[in-house]
């Protein structure tokens, strides 16, 4: 009963920077908790980071600490995901969720975008 769309994807230098956008529709944005995961082929979905439904924290993984942010504005129900100092490793298709819950792991999340891709050249 949530749907969320995700944007902003491109192509990037190494060093640069990039901000990808989620829209939600549904159910009460700000009711949600909002996290944000990344995928390549082959390996495991990783937690990038997470935001209260209110804004007000904001946790992340170690290795995007101090150079991704999280925001949102729940007057337009969306969330942002401003990563900088982009490395080529984190080429990935990069995906929204909502929950209940703020975790670290697939399973907290209940409804998932379709994904953004992002690629950094190296």
């Amino acid at each position: 009963q949530v749907q969320l769309v995700e944007s902003g994807g491109g192509l990037v230098q190494a060093g640069g920077s990039l901000r990808v956008s989620c829209v939600a529709s549904g159910r009460t944005f700000s009711n949600y908790h909002m996290g944000w995961f990344r995928q390549a082929p082959g390996k495991e979905r990783e937690f990038v980071g997470a935001i209260t439904w209110n804004g007000r924290s904001t946790l992340y993984g170690d290795s995007v600490r101090g150079r991704f942010a999280i925001s949102r504005d729940n007057t337009k129900n969306t969330v942002a995901l401003q990563m900088n100092s982009l490395k080529p490793e984190e080429t990935d298709v990069y995906y929204c969720a909502a929950g209940s819950i703020v975790a670290t792991t697939e399973g907290g999340y209940n409804y998932w975008g379709q994904g953004t891709k992002v690629t950094v050249s190296s």
